[in-house]
C-alpha cells in the first residue's frame, strides 16, 4: 500500500489500546539485540570462591588443562562442581575492559571446581552462562576420564566427549524414579557347569571383587551367566556394568536380565536408543535410580554408584575399539576402572584373546572354565576339509563346495535350519584371469574388478566403473574365474542346489537377529549370524584361508574367534550338531577349533608373541602421516631410552571412492607409519613422550597431519 492511499503516520495516535500496545510490543522487539550469554560487565562478583576451574571442550592436546574463569554473583547458586557451563576463550590480554576480560568464542565446558583464587596473575573473563544446573561430572568420572587420556596420549575433552553423551532438555527436566532396593541373592544357575562358577557367583553376592577369564560354553545360556553375575553384584548393594559388541548382544542380554530381575533395575545404553532416551537412561544411573547398566561400546564410562563388578564379553570383536580420539578400547577402559574402583572383573567370551591369556598368565585374573568333558558334551563335532580333501574329491573341483559339506547340508536340513559362512559379502567380490590366475583390475583406478548378478557385468570395486571387454593384459585370455565368492552368490548356488528349502542372508545390508527351528538355509558373514531357535543342526565355515591369509598378527587369532562364534550356535554333537570347516586341518587355528581349544591357541600365541617382543607382552604406539613430518616428529619426540623405532614403511595408498579406514591416508596421498616398542612398564613413559611431542607440534600450528595410537589394533 502506497503512502498516498493509506492513513498518514499520525492515525496511529487514533488505533485501538490493543493496536497501540502491539505496536509497541513490536518495536521494542524488534530494537533488543539477540540474547546472547553475557559478559557480564560491571557485575559483582561471587562472595565466596569467586573463581571456577573449566575444563574447556577443546580437544587440542596443548590446551589440555584447566582455565579459570571468574563467577558472577548471579551464577553463584547454579554454578557448582559438574555442571555444564559456557565460556569465553580465545581472547588476547589486550581485550580487558573494567579489570575483566573479554572477547573470544564461545564454547561448552566443564565447571571442574570453585576456588578462593586463581593461580592465574591476570585478570579473568567471567562465565557467560550455566547451561543446566545438573551436575553430571564427578571426581570420579573425571579421575577415569584423566586416567584413559594419560593411557592413550589424548585430551581429557576428548575421553568426555565419549564418556558424557549430549545434553537433552527434555530429558533432564523429567525426575528419575527412586532406586530400588537390593534383589535377593540369585542361584547360580548354569554357572555350576564351570569348575569355579558357583564360587565366583557367591564371591559377588559376598561383596568380594574376584577377577576372571571366563571362556564360556557353547550355546546360548551366556545371557543368562551374565544376568546372574549382574543379580549377584546387585544383591550385596552394589552396581554393575556390562559392555557388549553390538546392538544384538545387548537385546539379548537385555531380555536375560528383565527376566531375572524384572523391569526397572537396569539401564541400556545404546546409540540406537536416540539422544532423548539414551540421555534420559545416562541420567537414571548417574543419580543412582539404576545401579546396573547394559550397553555396547559407549558404555564404558558409564556412572555406575559403588560400582562392584565391571564385565565385557567378546573383547577381540572390533567394534570394542573406539575409532574417535583418543582410541580407546573398551577392555582396558574396565581394566583401568576395576583397578580405580577396586571391584570384580570379568571378561568372558567363547574365545580367548591372547590380552584375556597374559591376565590370567601373569596372576592378575584367574580362569573361569569348563572341565572337558562338559566342553565336549556342549561342542558339536568339528570336522575339516584340507587341500588334500578338496584335489581327491570330484564334486569339489566341479562345484564349489565339497562333497562332505554336501553331505552336512543334506543331513542338516532334516532336523532343522543349517547356518553357512562366508568371509565376504557380495557376489564375487574377486576374480582373476582363469588361464594365469592374474587378479582383474580395473583400467581406471587397478581396483578389483566385481562380478554382478548380470554373468557379463564386472564393476571396479574402488571407483564404480563398468568393464565391458576385459582381457588380461598379461597372457591376453578373455575368461574369467571366482577368486573369492560372496554371501549373495553362495546363497544363489545353495538355493539351486536345494530348491526346496528356503534360503536366507544376514550381512551388513541387513542382518538378521532370530530364525525359526524350521528347515532353511542361513547364509551369513561372521558376525552377522542370527540365532536359531534350539540351535543349528549344522553349519559351514567356507573359506577359511580368506581370514587365514590375512598379512595381520592376529589373522589366526580372529580368524579362530569368528569360527569359534558360529560354531557356538550349533547343537551339541549329542542332539546331532556337525560343523564343517573349509580350511586346512594342520594349521594351528583349525586344530583349535577341532579341540575346542581357544585357551590352548591364545597362550601358544602369547609364548610367540613374547619371543618376539610384540603386544600385549610389550606396548606399542604407531605414528602416521606424509612422510617428511613422520621424520619431524620421531626426531623432536623425546621417547625412552628402551624404545625400539621399527620403520617408517609405506602405508598403501587409499583409492579415491574408497572407504577409508582409521589412521589410513586420505585417497591419493602417501603416507609413511613408524611403529614404536617398548618393554614393559614403559607404556606410561611412551605415551607421556608422545602426547607431549604431539602437543608441541599442535601448538606450533602445523597443518601437515600426523596421527599417532596407542596400540594399534593392526600391525600387519
Amino acid at each position: 500500500m502506497s503512502s498516498e492511499n493509506g492513513p498518514e503516520q499520525g492515525d496511529a495516535q487514533d488505533a485501538p489500546p490493543e493496536q497501540l500496545a502491539l505496536i509497541r510490543e513490536t518495536v521494542r522487539r524488534a530494537n533488543t539485540p539477540r540474547a546472547k550469554p553475557r559478559t557480564w560487565r560491571g557485575a559483582a562478583l561471587a562472595k565466596e570462591l569467586p573463581v571456577a576451574r573449566v575444563l574447556v571442550d577443546k580437544g587440542v592436546l596443548h590446551l589440555d588443562r584447566y582455565f579459570d574463569y571468574a563467577v558472577p554473583e548471579e551464577l553463584d547458586a547454579e554454578a557448582q562442581p559438574g555442571v555444564r557451563v559456557r565460556v569465553r576463550f580465545g581472547a588476547g590480554r589486550h581485550r580487558v575492559r573494567d579489570g575483566r576480560r573479554e572477547g573470544g568464542g564461545l564454547i561448552d565446558g566443564f565447571l571442574v571446581e570453585r576456588l578462593a583464587e586463581s593461580d592465574y596473575a591476570g585478570p579473568l573473563a567471567a562465565l557467560a552462562q550455566v547451561v543446566s544446573p545438573e551436575r553430571i561430572l564427578d571426581e570420579e568420572l573425571l579421575g577415569l576420564a584423566r586416567t584413559v587420556a594419560e593411557r592413550y596420549a589424548g585430551s581429557v575433552a576428548d575421553v568426555l566427549q565419549l564418556a558424557v553423551p549430549p545434553r537433552n532438555a527434555r530429558a533432564e527436566k523429567r525426575a528419575s524414579a527412586p532406586p530400588l532396593p537390593a534383589p535377593p541373592v540369585p542361584e547360580p544357575g548354569s554357572w555350576t557347569r564351570y569348575e569355579q562358577g558357583a564360587a565366583f557367583v557367591a564371591a559377588l553376592a559376598a561383596g568380594g571383587a574376584p577377577r576372571a577369564v571366563w571362556n564360556a560354553l557353547p550355546g546360548p545360556q551366556w545371557t543368562e551367566e551374565l544376568a546372574r553375575a549382574v543379580a549377584a553384584t546387585l544383591a550385596s548393594g552394589r552396581g554393575a556394568l556390562v559392555v557388549l559388541p553390538d546392538g544384538r548382544a545387548v537385546a539379548r542380554a537385555d531380555a536375560a536380565l528383565t527376566g531375572l530381575l524384572g523391569e526397572g533395575r537396569h539401564a541400556v545404553l545404546t546409540a540406537d536408543a536416540g539422544p532423548e532416551k539414551r540421555y534420559a537412561q545416562w541420567l537414571a544411573v548417574r543419580r543412582g535410580a539404576v545401579r546396573a547398566v547394559i550397553g555396547t561400546r559407549a558404555a564404558m564410562f558409564a556412572p555406575v554408584r559403588d560400582l562392584g563388578l565391571v564385565a565385557l564379553w567378546d573383547d577381540g570383536d572390533d567394534s570394542h575399539s573406539e575409532p574417535h580420539a583418543p582410541q580407546p578400547h573398551a577392555r582396558e577402559v574396565l581394566l583401568l576402572r576395576a583397578a580405580q574402583d577396586r571391584c570384580a572383573f570379568l571378561l568372558g567370551g567363547w574365545s580367548c584373546t591372547v590380552e584375556a591369556a597374559q591376565l590370567v598368565e601373569t596372576g592378575w585374573a584367574r580362569p573361569l572354565v569348563a572341565a572337558r568333558e562338559q566342553v565336549r558334551g556342549a561342542a558339536p563335532l568339528v570336522r575339516t576339509v584340507g587341500d588334500q580333501d578338496l584335489a581327491r574329491d570330484e564334486a569339489a573341483r566341479a562345484a564349489r563346495l565339497p562333497t562332505l559339506a554336501w553331505q552336512a547340508v543334506r543331513d542338516g536340513l532334516r532336523h532343522g535350519p543349517v547356518l553357512v559362512q562366508v568371509p565376504r559379502r557380495g557376489y564375487v567380490p574377486r576374480m582373476a584371469c582363469a588361464a594365469c590366475r592374474t587378479p582383474a583390475r580395473c583400467r581406471h583406478c587397478s581396483g578389483p574388478l566385481e562380478g554382478q548378478e548380470s554373468a557379463s557385468a564386472l564393476r571396479c570395486g574402488w571407483c564404480g566403473h563398468e568393464e565391458g571387454a576385459w582381457h588380461c593384459p598379461e597372457c591376453g585370455a578373455f575368461r574369467l574365474r571366482a577368486q573369492v565368492v560372496g554371501a549373495r552368490r553362495t546363497a544363489e548356488e545353495l538355493g539351486r542346489a536345494f530348491p526346496a528349502v528356503p534360503v536366507r542372508t544376514s550381512g551388513r545390508e541387513h542382518v538378521l537377529d532370530t530364525v525359526s527351528e524350521a528347515p532353511a538355509l542361513v547364509v551369513s558373514t561372521p558376525g552377522a549370524e542370527p540365532v536359531a531357535e534350539g540351535g543349528y543342526a549344522a553349519a559351514l565355515l567356507l573359506d577359511g584361508w580368506a581370514m587365514l591369509g590375512r598379512p595381520d598378527l592376529r589373522a589366526g587369532e580372529d580368524a579362530l574367534r569368528r569360527w569359534l562364534a558360529a560354531a557356538a550356535l550349533v547343537r551339541p554333537q549329542s542332539a546331532g550338531g556337525t560343523v564343517v570347516a573349509v580350511a586346512e586341518p594342520t594349521l594351528r587355528p583349525v586344530q583349535a577349533l577341532v579341540r575346542w581349544d581357544p585357551v590352548g591357541h591364545a597362550l601358544r600365541e602369547l609364548a610367540e608373541r613374547a619371543e618376539l617382543g610384540f603386544p600385549p607382552v610389550s606396548r606399542m604406539a604407531a605414528v602416521a602421516g606424509p612422510p617428511e613430518a613422520v621424520t619431524g616428529f620421531l626426531g623432536a619426540v623425546g621417547l625412552p631410552p628402551e624404545a625400539e623405532v621399527l620403520g617408517p614403511v609405506p602405508l598403501p595408498v587409499t583409492a579415491a571412492g574408497r572407504p577409508r579406514r582409521v589412521g589410513a591416508p586420505p585417497p591419493g596421498e602417501h603416507w609413511e607409519r613408524a611403529l614404536i616398542r617398548v618393554p614393559p612398564g614403559r607404556g606410561a613413559a611412551l605415551a607421556g613422550a608422545l602426547k607431549a611431542a604431539h602437543a608441541a607440534r599442535t601448538a606450533r600450528g602445523s597443518d601437515t597431519a600426523v596421527w599417532v595410537r596407542i596400540d594399534p589394533p593392526d600391525i600387519g
